[in-house]
């Protein structure tokens, strides 16, 4: 058992956080009159203290007064009431520097009162030192800072605001003639030339920690707030961070009280009855008995400012016996008041309770034991024992505070045991606590336990708290199997009088029930459970009051009603595995237990499958169509001598040999991708001439993403071109003024490929990406910036195979989705069998053809420029610490001796320098150059700025530097460190030299999911055994401790090093694996490091402008998406502490391979539940693929996946947060399939466009019209709507408009569609003049069927060529002349001699059809409409055309 001591003090932080959260509450007034105006959610608030200009106070300061300083202090006011409220907060002390005071301070409050009379006031006071050391404060002046606007519903004035300050004192506001007084500028008097700088702003920021706050505190940024974690900048509320929370489970808990319970109650009753007895009213002989009605347990978790959540209430029980007692697990409760059981000794909880903590020292579990009283209110009769004659009212009887984490856990698993307070101190929840010490002086029969006695002789508290994530849950299946037989055999034998009684008590209460605390009116009310009270005349523990199962007859049903209701619904039944096997009922065997989780596989319609819908590869373009591409002019694909790249036919086997690869001379590869031309093909709903202006985004290996331009689908008009035989269209760049470039048309991009640029072993890598890979390509309509579809090309048509170059021409589908649920309700033949969930089809819409030159030219490589670096060491996984054999030879530390004990410290700084000066540039090297100075006779002054630059690189590396300086006070604070001072010691120096000394530097290139093992060399440098603790200062990068996984990694990067079982000793709490050596003995290390968060950011969707000038030979390259650079520290420590050697692991990130890109959209602020299902693994390198994980990017993205049966398929299960409209969310998804995952066989890019969803409800072949809103942003922008489908969807107003700043213009949207069910379709607003998407939408349809008029059936010939012509009459049902509209929903198959006729009143009129020929037998249902001019459906016809 753990026993907590009572100390006088409570835990340091948490206690010096309480004191300053004391607040002085706000009028009840203010807070009834916010609660009726529905004021009641409580908003964030930043009020930034500048400066304070006062010139009356330097002529003052000039007198004499040198030493004084400054100091502002805040507090909230209330004007209606003239109260103050809150708490005052002061700022640190600043002195005067001419006419000025600033302050910099930055405070935070959220408060709910947003009313007119809510105000900050706002005091100077100058503090002067007196002669015994305190300080003499005196107000300068003050200011009043009006919160809110004229409106009470209206947000904080923001913005930079000036307040004069006034003569006096803010106790002047109390004054009565400034009651109900709106304005003080009247009846204040101003200090000329004094005012105050401000800055009040809405905080949204604030909402996620405000239950870590109270209301209407103010609080700086710098301040301790236990639950929010520290931040690098200092204010953490600026832009907070929850710590995050864990689940704890609390349980066996009881409460002792001294001497014993019984005699406890007794003593507190007997104080009670005498003070009602000497307070109220009446002859005298009457009995008034106060009894105890319940005890209660308030539990909650504070930070010192308030409670983090509202405190659980749970009731508690009298036990028997004490739950240490070695004959018995479990304490048994008092069924009765029989004489023969012993009195209770102690309340106790006979359930588990859940709570959330998080690891902080400030952090507290506070308790509550509160004791519910009924007093009687008029005479006391049997009759009126149960009605609702009796008051009930609270009284809190003991509290106790613990703090898990104030000092290392040594609890776990072990029984707490903490002190119960009394008395009127200061506690959490604010309420007078009964005293201990009035208690012994009024009761001299019993002596309680003064407070400094021993722990016997305190009230105390007794549980144990253990992790939820730790615990292990038992099995549903037995613990329901336990119960059932536990159930039949009380069934089966007879059970004698007693056992019943002791297993079915007819009136025990449920097992510690909890819920909220009761209002008086229901504490009146009969009590439904036994009732303990105390008299004089009666036995202690006789029961008062009759159970709820026989009410009184004079209760009402209003009353019954409302007690049922109060201990049903207010108190949760908690039943947990507390309760000793004998006593469970067998009533309810399975109440309150673990649901069992049946087998059940979530479908999340519709799943993408991975491997289908590929686009073909193929070559099925006409020879006219060929020649039509090829007389366009295409730049051609040559090699480094100016001969044409030989030409490879995509429809044959490409053979691949790396060993071709290893011997070409020609190492360097240029791999160009021309994107010639692109073939519409039509789609319904959309025109024949769209698109007509495209751009594309792709990515190709681990290059940078690539967004093209604007290019323009150009048709010569020399060409006849047939509707059934498109031609493709040759692609032409568009400047950003909408000119076509007149050069060479297509667009052209290049990626260079040699030593620069691949690391040491990853031309393999290379090679087999080509190889087995494809790259995606998103085609984009410039104009509307809506998706058209997608493709992929295949890379193997660039290897080169020993030839100096290499092209081949591809022409690729592109397809689109479209989800499709189609509309059975109205053509189901049985009305019974509808079903309410229809199903969804998805299809696979062609969009058109994309003609792309993929070419592979070979470069040479001069060996000179080749890096030393790039040779392949023998064991690059292997690091081995530097021998420094010259030692120390005296002279100036900052000699050039530690250069060179540094030197590839100074390599790495050059380095960083140089990618810092360069940014991001497009096929640079990622390798590292190996640098060293090769120039040490420099000037002083040069080789102290030199060395002054080195070590400014490293300590930014290692995030030593805080923030940007001068470069004066760099060189002055370098000159510092490098000479001794008074602030930095010659032996610090002679610390920082030897720390160096033993670092080693190592240079690690990492990418998103993969792996990277090394193995650093340890050795003992003593004659004495070690125990090494390695310590690391990141995550990512651990100690491989299991066997099995160390030899997983050797084998995989063939490291021949030793292996060793059960090396590494592991202690819980320890900061990491500890290891033994002995003397002079070298031991291998196994590290990993392994990264799966990237930065997600992405370019603007949208196309790229080039400059004028730069043809279409360019596109623009976005940034990469990879891991983060960083310096990770690894520190073996002997016994004493004491680093024994350092690694230093400086992580290059390097952007990682995309395999697969999906793009999703989804309605905003939802989230989005998906399935990707994935393919069958051939992979003849993966042995073992039972183990295939996933893991995401994104940290807040849900990504999971089930191991089925084999051969089973297998999902990755996805669930994205929503964002709102039209942002896009990036990340990536990394599928592995082996144990250990050392790097990932896949790599999807995922993107999700969020758009703000409209539901439409429609019939087909019919005009609804449908609102949307658009709202203008900053700035002033030119605007057009566009649709996914123009020929359904007409967006009014059609052409550009002007949307002014914060202005609303309403959209009016006409929707015809022409096919019955749910579909999906999409409408952008654009900025027509950047090609910035401002807003999108998602339109859901669900269109219904018609009712039809008439059914014609139709046969028309196949293979003919020629069409069939058939005739419809229709009649005028109208007496007036009328105009109709014919439509079809086939206008593919079906055509109308006339699409629009006029017709007198009961006139009939002949409708001339013409059915398309078909070249295949089948049949097709066409719909005929008959609209009006406003496009609403008069008749429908449905025509089935049979073609045989």
């Amino acid at each position: 058992m753990v026993n907590i001591e009572e100390t006088t003090t409570m835990a340091a932080s948490w206690n010096e956080v309480f004191e300053r959260s004391r607040v002085v509450p706000p009028p009840c007034q203010t807070v009834r009159l916010a609660v009726e105006s529905h004021l009641t959610e409580s908003h964030g608030f930043q009020l930034s203290l500048s400066r304070l200009t006062a010139a009356h106070l330097s002529q003052e300061k000039s007198e004499g007064e040198q030493d004084v300083t400054y100091q502002l202090r805040v507090t909230l006011f209330d004007r209606n009431h003239q109260q103050f409220f809150g708490k005052t907060w002061k700022s640190s002390p600043q002195k005067m520097k001419t006419t000025k005071i600033s302050f910099n301070e930055v405070l935070y409050f959220h408060t709910s009162l947003r009313m007119l009379s809510t105000v900050v006031v706002l005091e100077l006071v100058s503090l002067s030192p007196r002669p015994d050391g305190s300080q003499q404060a005196l107000g300068r002046g003050f200011t009043v800072l009006e919160l809110f606007t004229n409106r009470p519903e209206a947000q904080a004035a923001d913005g930079d605001r000036r307040l004069n300050l006034h003569h006096g004192s803010p106790r002047s506001l109390l004054h009565p003639l400034l009651k109900d007084t709106v304005e003080y500028s009247s009846h204040l008097k101003t200090i000329d030339g004094a005012h105050f700088e401000y800055v009040l702003k809405n905080h949204q920021a604030l909402v996620s920690v405000m239950h870590l706050l109270p209301e209407n505190v103010l609080i700086s940024g710098n301040e301790n707030i236990p639950g929010l974690a520290t931040s690098p900048t200092g204010d953490a509320l600026l832009r907070p961070q929850l710590l995050k929370m864990l689940p704890f489970t609390l349980n066996k808990l009881t409460i002792s009280l001294q001497p014993s319970l019984e005699k406890f109650e007794s003593q507190l009753l007997e104080l009670i009855n005498a003070d009602c007895h000497n307070t109220k009213q009446g002859p005298e002989g009457t009995l008034r008995a106060v009894v105890i009605q319940e005890r209660r347990l308030h539990l909650g978790v504070h930070n010192g400012w308030c409670f983090l959540d509202k405190p659980q209430v749970v009731v508690l029980e009298p036990l028997a016996r004490s739950r240490s007692d070695s004959s018995s697990k479990q304490s048994s409760l008092v069924k009765d008041s029989s004489t023969t059981l012993p009195p209770p000794q102690m309340l106790g909880l006979r359930s588990s309770l859940e709570l959330k903590l998080t690891n902080h020292q400030a952090l507290a579990i506070v308790f509550q034991l509160e004791f519910v009283f009924s007093a009687p209110i008029g005479r006391e009769t049997m009759l009126s024992a149960t009605s609702t004659s009796r008051a009930g009212f609270l009284q809190c009887v003991r509290w106790g505070i613990w703090f898990p984490f104030q000092e290392p856990a040594d609890w776990k698993g072990e029984e707490i045991q903490i002190v119960l307070r009394g008395g009127a101190k200061p506690n959490p929840h604010g309420v007078m606590v009964y005293s201990t010490e009035m208690s012994a002086k009024t009761q001299s029969p019993v002596t309680l336990s003064p407070p400094g006695s021993a722990q016997e002789g305190k009230d105390t508290i007794t549980f144990r708290l253990s992790s939820s994530l730790e615990r292990k849950a038992s099995s549903p299946k037995a613990s329901l199997r336990t119960k059932q037989e536990e159930v039949s055999r009380q069934r089966r034998s007879p059970s004698s009088p007693l056992r019943g009684q002791r297993n079915i008590p007819p009136a025990s209460p449920p097992d510690s029930p909890q819920g909220p605390g009761l209002s008086l009116s229901q504490l009146a009310a009969t009590s439904r459970y036994p009732t303990i009270g105390h008299s004089s005349s009666a036995l202690p523990w006789q029961q008062s009051f009759p159970s709820l199962l026989h009410p009184s007859p004079l209760a009402s049903a209003h009353q019954l009603s409302h007690v049922a209701c109060s201990g049903v619904s207010n108190i949760a039944h908690l039943e947990m595995d507390l309760q000793r096997e004998g006593d469970a009922s067998p009533l309810a065997p399975d109440e309150g237990a673990q649901l069992q989780e049946l087998p059940f596989t979530p479908v999340h319609a519709p799943v993408i499958t991975l491997g289908m819908n590929v686009p073909s590869s193929c070559s099925a373009s006409s020879r006219s169509a060929l020649a039509h591409l090829y007389s366009a002019g295409f730049p051609n694909i040559v090699d480094s001598d100016g001969q044409v790249a030989e030409v490879l036919d995509p429809t044959e086997p490409v053979t691949f040999d790396p060993r071709r690869e290893e011997i070409d001379p020609l190492q360097g590869n240029l791999l160009v991708f021309q994107f010639l031309a692109f073939t519409r093909i039509p789609t319904a709903g959309v025109g024949p001439d769209w698109p007509d202006n495209i751009y594309f985004s792709f990515q190709f290996y681990r290059f940078p993403p690539v967004t093209s331009q604007q290019l323009k689908l150009l048709i010569s008009d020399k060409v006849q071109q047939k509707a059934s035989v498109p031609l493709p269209c040759v692609l032409a760049s568009i400047s950003k003024d909408g000119t076509v470039n007149s050069g060479s048309p297509g667009l052209q991009v290049q990626f260079k490929v040699d030593e620069s640029f691949l690391r040491q072993g990853e031309k393999r890598w290379f090679l087999r990406y080509l190889a087995l890979h494809t790259m995606h390509i998103d085609i984009w309509d410039s104009d509307s910036l809506l998706l058209i579809g997608s493709t992929a090309i295949e890379l193997k048509f660039m290897l080169r195979q020993g030839r100096s170059a290499v092209q081949a021409l591809q022409e690729v589908e592109v397809l689109t989705t479209d989800y499709v649920v189609e509309d059975i309700l109205l053509t189901s033949a049985d009305p019974g069998q509808r079903t309410t969930i229809s199903p969804m089809t998805v299809q696979t819409i062609i969009r058109g053809q994309l003609h792309v030159r993929t070419g592979n030219i070979g470069c040479p490589v001069d060996p000179s420029k080749r890096k030393t670096a790039d040779v392949m060491p023998s064991h690059p996984h292997i690091i081995t610490p530097c021998v420094v054999t010259g030692g120390f030879r005296g002279g100036s530390l900052s000699s050039r001796n530690i250069l060179r004990l540094n030197a590839r410290n100074a390599a790495q700084a050059h380095r960083l320098e140089m990618d810092g000066d360069s940014g991001p540039l497009f096929g640079r090297g990622i390798g590292s150059d190996s640098f060293v100075p090769a120039d040490h006779n420099l000037s002083e002054a040069d080789g102290v700025r030199r060395k002054l630059g080195c070590m400014a690189a490293v300590h930014q590396r290692e995030g030593k530097e805080e923030a940007e300086v001068t470069g004066e006070a760099r060189l002055a604070r370098g000159l510092n460190k490098m000479k001794p001072s008074e602030q930095h010691s010659k032996a610090e120096c002679i610390a920082n030299m030897l720390s160096q000394a033993i670092t080693t530097q190592h240079l690690l290139y990492a990418s998103l999911g993969s792996a990277e093992y090394i193995e650093f060399v340890l050795r003992n440098p003593f004659n004495t055994p070690q125990t090494v603790t390695v310590h690391i200062d990141d995550p990512e990068l651990s100690v491989i401790t299991d066997t099995e996984e160390w030899g997983y990694f050797k084998a995989l990067t063939k490291t021949p090093t030793p292996l060793e079982e059960n090396m590494f000793h592991l202690e819980e709490g320890a900061p990491g694996p500890s290891v033994y050596l002995r003397p002079k003995e070298r031991l291998h290390i196994p590290l990993k490091y392994q990264s799966f968060i990237c930065d997600h950011t992405m370019a603007l969707q949208g196309p790229s402008f080039l400059p004028t000038g730069k043809g279409s030979q360019l596109a623009k390259k976005n940034l990469s998406n990879i891991v983060a650079a960083k310096t990770i520290k690894v520190t073996f420590k002997a016994e004493d502490g004491k680093p024994m050697a350092i690694c230093q692991v400086n992580v290059e990130p390097t952007p990682h391979v995309v395999d697969q890109t999906f793009r999703l959209y989804h309605p905003e602020l939802c989230f989005l539940k998906k399935a990707i299902r994935l393919p069958p693994w051939h992979d003849p390198s993966v042995a073992d693929i039972s183990h295939i994980s996933v893991r995401c990017s994104d940290p807040n993205i849900i990504c999971q996946t089930r191991m089925l049966v084999p051969g089973e398929p297998q999902d990755v299960y996805l669930k994205v947060p929503g964002s709102p409209s039209p942002l896009i969310k990036m990340f990536f998804v990394m599928v592995f399939t082996d144990k250990w995952m050392a790097a990932p066989s896949q790599i999807w890019q995922i993107y999700v466009h969020f758009l703000e969803r409209v539901d439409v409800s429609c019939v087909s072949g019919q005009r609804s019209c449908q609102s949307l809103v658009l709202r203008g942003k900053q700035a002033v922008r030119k605007v057009k709507c566009f649709s996914s489908h123009p020929q359904e969807i007409e967006v009014d107003p059609e052409a550009v408009f002007v949307l002014p700043p914060a202005a609303v213009q309403e959209l009016q949207l006409k929707v015809q569609p022409w096919r019955a069910g749910s579909r999906f379709l999409y409408v952008n607003a654009v900025d027509v003049e950047n090609r910035r998407l401002v807003a999108s939408w998602l339109l859901c349809l669900n269109v219904h069927r018609p009712v039809l008029s008439k059914a014609f059936e139709v046969c028309v010939p196949v293979g003919t060529g020629r069409g069939s012509s058939r005739k419809i009459t229709y009649t005028n049902p109208y007496t007036s002349s009328r105009s109709f509209l014919l439509r079809s929903d086939r206008p593919d198959l079906l055509q109308f001699k006339e699409d629009k006729f006029q017709i007198g009143g009961g006139e009939s009129y002949t409708i001339g059809l013409r059915f398309a020929p078909s070249q295949s037998p089948g049949s097709v249902e066409i719909l005929v409409y008959v609209n009006n001019l406003q496009e609403r459906t008069e008749e429908t016809f449905c025509v089935k055309v049979n073609y045989s």
